[in-house]
C-alpha cells in the first residue's frame, strides 16, 4: 500500500510525499490526473519519496506526463545531455545566483511543462526557488506593467568568440546562411559584424495562460538585464566589450533602455513572492513554466540536477 499527502505550508511549494514501497513509473501514470490538477491549481508540485536518483529513471516519469519533449534552443549556456531528453541544469558558477526567470520565454513556442529531477542534494542553499507569476503581475506597479504591456521587450544579443556560446551552438546552425534562416523563421532581427553576430527580438511581456487564460508576467527582463549582473562582472565586459557587446542584455520594445530601478523593482517583487524547499536526493519537481517562474540560489558541494522540458506551447508575439 502506499499514500500520498499534499502538504500546503507558507513560503514552501506544494509538497506531495509519497510512502510505502512503490514502482515510480506505476505510481506517477496512476496519479497523472491528481498531478495534472495540482499544477493546474497551484502551478508546481514537489513530490517526495520517488526515488528519482538518475536521469534514466526521470525520463521515463517525463514519458508518463508529457505529449513530446524538447531541449534549449537561443542557449545562454550549456547544458549537458544526460541521455534521452534529460538534460544538466546550466553550467553557472555555484557561487552565484540564477535570477526569476521562465524556460525559453524569449521563443516563439515554449515548453509549458518541466520536470526537475534531484540526482544529488548540495551540502548548503542551491534551491529552486519558485514565484507565482500571475502574483507577480498583480504585484508589480501598474506603470512598470502599462509601460511594458504597451512596448513589449526587447532581447539583444551580442555573439562574439571571446564571451559567452558562438551562434553556431545558440541556433544551431553549421553556417552563417542556416543562422540568418534560423533569425528569420524566429523574428528575430540580425547584423553581422567583423567580429560577431548581433541579435534583437522583441516579445511580449505579459501572457495569458494557454490553459487558464489568466495573464501572467512572462519574460527574462531582469534576468538577462545587465544590471542583474554582478556589478564586477558587468564592468570587466563593459570594459572589455562596450555597452553594446555585452552577451547579453534587454531594453523596452521601442529601444529605450531599462533602468537599475526598474529591474531592482522587479526582481524585489520575485524575491517577496519566492517560496522555496531544499532539494532532497530523490525528489521530483514539476513545474508550470508559464505560470511560475524559478530561480537557483547559490550552493557549497556538488549538485546534480537534471531536467526535461516538454509540452512546448506557441505563445502570441507582436
Amino acid at each position: 500500500m502506499t499514500s500520498a499527502d499534499l502538504e500546503l505550508n507558507p513560503g514552501k511549494p506544494p509538497i506531495l510525499s509519497v510512502t510505502g514501497p512503490i514502482d515510480a513509473a506505476e505510481w506517477v501514470a496512476e496519479h497523472r490526473e491528481l498531478l495534472t490538477e495540482t499544477l493546474l491549481g497551484h502551478g508546481a508540485v514537489l513530490v517526495r519519496g520517488l526515488g528519482v536518483r538518475d536521469a534514466a529513471l526521470l525520463g521515463q516519469l517525463s514519458a508518463q506526463l508529457m505529449e513530446s519533449t524538447v531541449t534549449d534552443r537561443e542557449a545562454f549556456a550549456r547544458r549537458q545531455p544526460l541521455g534521452g531528453p534529460v538534460f544538466s541544469s546550466l553550467e553557472w558558477p555555484a557561487d552565484q545566483p540564477m535570477c526569476m526567470h521562465h524556460e525559453q520565454s524569449y521563443l516563439l513556442e515554449v515548453p509549458r511543462l518541466l520536470a526537475i529531477g534531484c540526482f544529488l542534494a548540495p551540502v548548503s542553499g542551491g534551491c529552486t526557488g519558485l514565484a507565482d507569476a500571475e502574483a507577480v503581475l498583480a504585484a508589480l506597479p501598474d506603470s512598470l506593467v502599462t509601460r511594458f504591456a504597451q512596448t513589449g521587450w526587447t532581447l539583444r544579443r551580442s555573439f562574439k568568440e571571446v564571451v559567452g556560446l558562438p551562434w553556431r551552438d545558440a541556433f544551431g546552425a553549421a553556417d552563417r546562411e542556416a543562422a540568418e534562416k534560423y533569425c528569420q523563421d524566429n523574428q528575430i532581427s540580425f547584423d553581422w559584424e567583423p567580429d560577431g553576430l548581433l541579435t534583437r527580438q522583441t516579445r511580449r511581456a505579459v501572457l495569458d495562460h494557454p490553459v487558464t487564460g489568466r495573464p501572467v508576467w512572462f519574460n527574462q527582463i531582469a534576468f538577462l538585464n545587465e544590471w542583474t549582473m554582478d556589478p564586477a562582472v558587468r564592468e570587466y565586459l563593459v570594459m572589455q566589450l562596450g555597452a553594446d557587446g555585452l552577451p547579453f542584455n534587454t531594453c523596452y520594445g521601442d529601444g529605450e533602455p531599462i533602468t537599475p530601478e526598474t529591474v531592482r523593482t522587479i526582481n524585489e517583487v520575485y524575491e517577496s513572492l519566492t517560496v522555496r524547499e531544499p532539494w532532497q536526493a530523490g525528489d521530483l519537481l514539476l513545474v508550470d513554466n508559464v505560470r511560475m517562474a524559478h530561480s537557483r540560489e547559490p550552493y557549497q558541494g556538488r549538485r546534480e540536477i537534471g531536467l526535461v522540458q516538454g509540452d512546448p506551447a506557441p505563445t502570441p508575439r507582436g
